[in-house]
């Protein structure tokens, strides 16, 4: 499979350059040239099998079909529940599709598991190493450092908003003390993380001395592998014809776009609900097409507190017919002007597949209250952003004949306080958690000076051995 810019400027790459890169040389982030499609519930919705089904067209050559499947049942087997995501039923049509049972207890390990297996694969038949760079708004750091921990060709960098995710999610993170993993903790917001990550990557200088690597979502194997949880929802669900409404927390779009992309591959997918907090950069574009970052507020759902949405970019390409020139354009307003505005035609043609609603703090937590009071289970703050997004939008003609599956994206004891302010008591927290209060925890603080970043990136890629630092 052959990927391509966004912005149209930069070669077209394989899956290995583009699971090995992230950025492409122009700035932009790859995307797959043609859609692969899927004409039947892959492999009966059986996770594994689903997966290497489902990836198998992205990959093409580069990774042989047994090694797919050898990558990904290693993968798999780091999870805790024998159907890797599976569903449960929370109302008469309704469902959580439940993400949060890898090493980690957050969807991002389904797609870093097999990212960090694939990273090793490539690297190591180039005998090379990388330094695999990430931002982090909570749960892609730590999914990351457990992909990539003690892989004896990768040193992992990764970069949290210092003060603005929950403690558990810190602890996760700063407790690992695998000697290639390496936790900065960087004076701003997560955008500020994001940023630096960003301008970390398309730096030559260290491009040429480190072999940075992206394993945030603007990575395209991420996107890829996170497609198959869509697919194996809708295959429990019956593969039914007139589609499966998912509703999505996001705040960096990836998880959406990723069932964009399911959509795209023939996934019956009705709807997807873009689900934000208070930082409704997406709801407010989706809405009324002006897509304008605003100031960052902290909430409940730290992992949402994002005002730019990195992979809303892929879309922008598709809804512009794959006109890099425009794409690179609006980056630049955004850059440089401080936003853009989506115009109406092409605001029409996302709302054929996306709605969006902003939920408050106070709504986070009366959805986690009677989500508990009506089923007796506990979600955490962001699937309850989801469910109670879905709520607030009016039912179209044909809604009440198609299941809603809410992604449940973390466990809930992973935010043990916003839980307590919604129940009266936090939820039992699994032991690998309980755990991590008493260990010490190993961080560096770095204010948002890109060149102090890369020569911290220079003094230690290349000394971690994978053992106990």
């Amino acid at each position: 499979m052959i990927h391509e810019s966004t912005r149209g400027a930069a070669p077209r790459a394989g899956f290995e350059t583009a699971a090995t890169s992230g950025l492409a040389a122009d700035g932009g982030l790859l995307v797959p040239a043609r859609w692969p499609k899927i004409a039947a519930p892959p492999a009966g919705g059986r996770y594994a099998a689903a997966a290497c089904e489902i990836m198998r067209p992205f990959v093409g050559g580069d990774v042989a079909p047994g090694e797919l499947a050898a990558l990904i049942d290693d993968a798999c087997a780091g999870f805790d529940h024998p159907d890797v995501a599976p569903l449960t039923q929370i109302g008469d049509n309704a469902w959580l599709v439940e993400l949060f049972h890898g090493p980690t207890l957050a969807f991002k390990d389904h797609a870093l598991q097999v990212l960090g297996r694939l990273l090793d694969l490539f690297l190591a038949r180039r005998g090379t190493r990388a330094a695999v760079i990430g931002a982090t708004s909570g749960d892609t750091g730590s999914a990351a450092i457990h992909a990539c921990r003690g892989r004896a060709r990768i040193d992992v960098f990764i970069l949290h908003p210092r003060g603005r995710i929950s403690d558990v999610q810190r602890r996760q993170m700063t407790t690992v003390t695998d000697g290639n993993v390496h936790n900065i903790a960087v004076e701003g917001a997560f955008d500020d993380c994001q940023a630096l990550a960003k301008t970390l990557l398309a730096d030559p200088a260290l491009r040429a001395d480190v072999n940075p690597v992206s394993v945030n979502s603007i990575n395209w194997a991420r996107i890829a592998a996170q497609t198959v949880y869509y697919a194996t929802a809708a295959a429990a669900l019956g593969w039914p014809a007139e589609g499966v409404r998912f509703a999505v927390p996001t705040g960096n779009f990836g998880d959406a776009y990723a069932g964009y992309a399911a959509a795209r591959m023939g996934v019956p997918v009705a709807e997807l609900i873009v689900a934000t907090n208070r930082n409704d950069i997406l709801a407010r574009c989706l809405n009324d097409g002006a897509y304008r970052p605003a100031a960052v507020h902290p909430t409940l759902s730290p992992s949402m507190d994002i005002q730019v949405a990195s992979n809303f970019e892929r879309l922008l390409y598709d809804l512009h017919d794959r006109d890099g020139a425009r794409v690179a354009a609006l980056m630049r307003a955004l850059a440089e002007e401080g936003g853009f505005v989506l115009d109406e035609p092409r605001r029409a043609r996302a709302a054929r597949l996306f709605r969006a609603a902003r939920v408050d703090d106070d709504e986070t937590l009366r959805a986690i209250a009677r989500v508990h009071a009506e089923t007796g289970r506990v979600v955490d703050p962001h699937t309850a952003v989801g469910i109670a997004a879905a709520a607030r939008l009016p039912d179209r003609e044909g809604d009440g004949a198609r299941p809603l599956a809410h992604l449940a994206t973390a466990h809930p004891a992973k935010f043990p306080e916003a839980v307590a302010r919604a129940i009266g008591r936090p939820p039992k927290a699994p032991e690998a958690l309980a755990r991590l209060a008493g260990l010490p925890e190993r961080c560096d603080v770095l204010d948002r000076d890109p060149g102090k970043a890369a020569d911290y990136i220079r003094a230690r890629a290349g000394r971690g051995d994978g053992g106990p630092a």
